[in-house]
């Protein structure tokens, strides 16, 4: 449905593209490429000042909070083995082992012999309590692992779970990557302060691990590593520029990225830091045109914190967030070195089109995409507030494959992510203000198009393949018709009331019928959202691990292998998810199905 997509007020986004200039965002680049952004430090705070002294000079209206942020920062670490010392990285959230060290014998492991047990933690983190479903292995218990990665989250999570009293991983390239290794999102609660590792955790370098490998051939190889990291409860700024607009302006579009960073961290993230501060420009400048308000953030403790800066924000204005904003639009390394193509951008399901339809218009250029993971600020799924856009522009897999890249988590696929030579080379301008157009395109139509460009119907199906998948999985053994038949309803009810909106989209934005239609449509994003994408409910925080599809009945897929107490657990534990999707699916189908009528 094209006409939702298509741009209502096409004067307004010219003008928007028009004011675009490399000036405002490219000496932000230059700045910040000087200055190394680690959360709680000095030059984190001189980035947040040169943020709000261009925000001022602009005349933009803003704010600067000072929450207290529950941080990790890495200081140093090694490894020792059979007299020889190698460089090395601590994740942020491994455990300091003091000067001593922790030592052990040493276990290499295949990155590839874990996949299995690891993808079933993150279908049912309780899995690994059960032993019929994940039999401890003897050969890590009380042992230092050996493997293959990035020492992220969920493989740490494993060899902890499994009893590893520390852990070495090997990055797959010369450079050492810095991370994340905890699967706590933002600063820790009740339910989720034990998910700190308790044991260290470090990186080593791919010609290090061939050695490290090597010694662990040996019987009774023993190793020591060394980790310390700062960590503690730091006040770091957290910026918001505000943009009202003029006829619904309690509505708003929140658009936001971290400006701190791994070193001086220009692929990652300065070049958002500047995109946003573009987007505020322009947006203020053409404030006069927007319907709806744009509020635009800059995040503290993105990587230290494990995406503290934007948890805080949604945990102090969750309810004006769940009231009152459309969609998050997350920004994140665009604007970088070699890359011209959009794939791989993330999108929730509804916002498909609208993305799809906004890369070609801006850039001529086609676009491929889906689910976001759980990654990247993505911190109001629980609030049911639809996201999209994370990582953007990419290089060619062909380039990258000629070049020996391997895959990383932004920077455009440039491997100098998230180490010492992510530096001002990373960035391109030209790629930048092409990326920028991007932006403005598709936040420009959720703010003044009349109805929301936002097709549930989408969603809709998303969710109804998600069952099919679920089900053929489960067989005879659990009951999905409750839920099967409430997406179909769900579906009926959306195509009923979809057919409003070649009628409602010349209207007002203010348009009593206009409103009814974007009213229902927020409010079923705020029940469907979350039955998609959370387990722990409103104004809570998921964990930081892959979170599959309709995640309470994603066991499922796991219910032909399991046998005995294990078995059982999963068949009450997808009854219990049945029932609550199913009375997902039915409130949202009625919510559909009355505004529907009310409009015919």
């Amino acid at each position: 449905m094209d006409i939702l997509y298509r741009s209502a007020r096409p004067a307004i986004e010219a003008a928007l593209l028009e004011s675009l200039s490399p000036e405002v965002p490219w000496a932000l680049v230059e700045r910040f490429s000087t200055l190394v952004r680690e959360s709680g430090s000095e030059d984190e705070r001189e980035a947040a000042r040169y943020i709000v002294s261009r925000l001022s000079e602009l005349g933009i209206p803003h704010r600067v909070y000072e929450p207290e942020l529950f941080l990790s920062v890495p200081v140093s670490a090694a490894v020792e083995a059979g007299g020889e010392r190698f460089r090395a990285k601590p994740p942020s959230f491994s455990a300091s082992t003091g000067p001593a060290g922790v030592s052990g014998e040493l276990v290499y492991v295949p990155a590839a012999s874990s996949v299995g047990w690891r993808e079933d933690l993150f279908r049912l983190e309780s899995v690994l309590l059960f032993p019929e479903a994940s039999p401890p292995d003897p050969q890590v218990r009380g042992k230092i692992v050996l493997t293959e990665g990035f020492g992220f989250e969920e493989d740490v999570a494993y060899f902890e779970r499994q009893g590893a009293i520390g852990q070495i991983y090997i990055n797959p390239g010369e450079r050492i990557h810095w991370g994340i290794c905890t699967t706590i999102w933002g600063a820790p609660d009740l339910d989720m302060a034990a998910r700190q590792p308790r044991t260290p955790v470090v990186v080593v370098n791919r010609s290090s691990g061939d050695r490290l490998q090597a010694m662990a051939r040996q019987d009774g190889a023993r190793v020591t590593i060394y980790a310390e990291l700062k960590e503690g409860w730091v006040a770091c700024p957290l910026i918001v520029a505000e943009i009202t607009g003029t006829e619904e302006p309690e509505r708003f579009v929140l658009v936001h990225g971290h400006y701190d960073s791994w070193g001086v961290g220009v692929g990652d993230n300065a070049v958002g830091d500047a995109a946003l501060l573009e987007m505020a420009r322009v947006f203020h400048r053409h404030r006069d045109g927007l319907a709806r308000s744009l509020k635009v953030a800059w995040w503290p403790g993105h990587s230290t914190g494990r995406y503290a800066g934007s948890t805080w924000f949604a945990d102090t204005f969750g309810l004006e967030l769940a009231r009152q904003c459309i969609a998050q639009v997350n920004v994140d390394s665009p604007g970088c070195r070699w890359a011209t193509e959009y794939r791989d951008v993330s999108w929730m399901s509804e916002a498909e089109g609208l993305c799809v339809q906004a890369i070609r218009d801006a850039t001529g250029q086609p676009a491929s995409g889906g689910r976001p993971p759980q990654a990247g600020d993505y911190s109001f799924n629980n609030l049911g507030i639809c996201g999209f856009f994370m990582l953007l522009s990419s290089m060619p897999r062909a380039l990258a494959e000629e070049k020996g890249y391997y895959a990383v988590g932004g920077c455009g696929g440039n491997v100098g992510w998230h180490s010492e030579e992510d530096t001002l080379e990373l960035a391109d301008r030209d790629n930048l203000m092409r990326d920028l157009r991007v932006y403005v395109t598709a936040v420009q139509r959720v703010l003044n198009n009349p109805v929301l460009p936002l097709d549930l119907r989408a969603l809709a199906g998303e969710l109804r393949a998600t069952l099919d998948r679920y089900a053929a999985s489960a067989g005879a053994a659990v009951n999905f018709a409750p839920a099967l038949t409430a997406a179909d309803v769900l579906q009926e009810q959306l195509d009923r009331l979809y057919r409003n909106v070649p009628a409602l989209v010349s209207r007002p934005v203010t348009d009593p019928a206009v409103r009814a239609f974007n009213d229902t449509v927020l409010e079923m994003e705020r029940i469907l959202i979350p039955i998609n994408y959370t387990r722990r409910g409103r104004f809570r925080t998921e964990p930081a691990i892959i979170i599959p599809p309709l995640p309470d009945l994603a066991p499922a897929l796991d219910l032909g292998a399991a046998t005995g107490h294990y078995r059982q657990v999963l068949c009450t534990h997808l009854r219990r998810g049945v029932n609550r999707v199913a009375w997902a699916l039915e409130r949202a189908a009625e919510i559909a199905r009355a505004t529907a009528a009310g409009l015919s």
